[in-house]
Parts: C-alpha cells; structure tokens; sequence
C-alpha cells in the first residue's frame, strides 16, 4: 500500500513539472533580424507576430545591441503614440533582454530610442491564460487502496435450536456458523473515479518506478 501512495505523489509531481516545462516557449521577436529599426517598416513585427500563440508563462527574446536599442513595455495609448508615458516597469537597456509574460490581455513593447518607434520598432501580441489541466482543477491524489475487510460472524446457535429466518444453515454440520448477507464489496474509488490527465500521471510515475 505505502508503494502505492509513493508512486502516486511521484507521479502527480512529475505530471506537473512536465506541464510546466511544455507551457513555458521561448519566442525570439522578430526571429533572425532581432530588435531593430525594421527594413519594412511597422508591418514587420505585426506580421512575425500574427504566426505566434504566446500564452503567460512564456518568455520572449528582444536581441538587440547595448547602447543601440533598449525595449520598454507601455499601455496601448503609448504604444499609438510611440511615449514612454505610463511605461510598465523600467526601460531594458542591455541586451538581449528576456523578459517573462506574467499576465494575459494584450501586451506592447516599443523602444524608446530617438525615433526607432515611428519608423516600426514597436510590438504589439495578445497572450492567453495558462493552460490548465482538464476540469481546470489539479489531479486528485489518490488514497491508498484499503485492505478487504472480514466480515463478523454471527452468534452461534445452540445445537437444539432452529435456525432463524437470518441466519439459515450452512450445509457441513451444526457446528457451522452463518454470516449475515451481504452484497459484493464496493469497488476502489482509485479505479473508478479518475480522469484520463490522472491516467496518463499514473503510467509516468509507474514506469519511473520500474525504471528506478
């Protein structure tokens, strides 16, 4: 039973350090030409970005030269009007800069550097809510199988007396004993109640246990 418990925290564990790991991607903005004043003008990162998903938890790169670029994250009325007023947090002046998504909602960045904005350094995407697991709850963790359990027999009838109506003979002899009826032991809630996520939680922790 102990076994059982371990290998089901293990898996739980495991299952949620793997979702973690698979939310989180790393999206260099702008891909190969970086963060710079765009040959294309303001169309270029609005199109790198219309190909992308970004969810919160993800990161995105601004790769740029120190003292050439900096990046700066600001309220969509700012970002129209290429300003740092009302800019959310500090301008990033080194770089490359990694800066970690920590909300959903529409999210803009421009760099603040003579007129790089106005001439298409600036990026505007959207991000999701994180995902979540099916039923948006955390996998239950199981508890541990319990042992059968041994019915009480009933009293003994003395051997001159009728069986009564509860407690008929059981075929062998006066000395045997009746136990009252009873219907087929209910079935483990492990094995009945799981959802296909907590399944697939179970199959990890068990082969890491063979393996281990």
């Amino acid at each position: 039973m102990d076994r059982v418990s371990c290998l089901v925290i293990y898996g739980a564990i495991f299952g949620i350090l793997l979702n973690c790991a698979l939310a989180q991607n790393v999206h260099v903005v702008g891909d190969g030409m970086g963060w710079i004043v765009p040959p294309n003008g303001p169309l270029s990162y609005s199109n790198w970005a219309s190909g992308k998903t970004f969810m919160v938890g993800d990161i995105l790169v601004f790769n740029f030269v120190t003292n050439e670029h900096d990046v700066l994250r600001v309220p969509r009325a700012s970002y129209n009007a290429c300003t740092q007023d009302n800019g959310i947090g500090g301008v990033i002046t080194a770089g490359p800069a990694n800066i970690t998504i920590d909300s959903s909602g529409d999210h803009y960045y421009i760099c603040t550097f003579g007129r790089h904005c106005q001439f298409g350094q600036k990026l505007a995407i959207t991000v999701g809510p994180p995902p979540s697991t099916p039923g948006g709850a955390m996998p239950p963790v199981m508890a541990p199988p319990a042992g059968p359990t041994t019915p009480s027999p009933a009293s003994s009838q003395p051997d001159a007396c009728a069986p009564t109506p509860f407690s008929p003979p059981i075929g062998g002899g006066p000395n045997s004993r009746a136990t009252p009826p009873s219907g087929p032991a209910p079935p483990d809630s492990a094995s009945t109640s799981l959802a296909s996520n907590v399944l697939v939680i179970l199959l990890s922790a068990f082969i890491i246990a063979f393996l281990f």
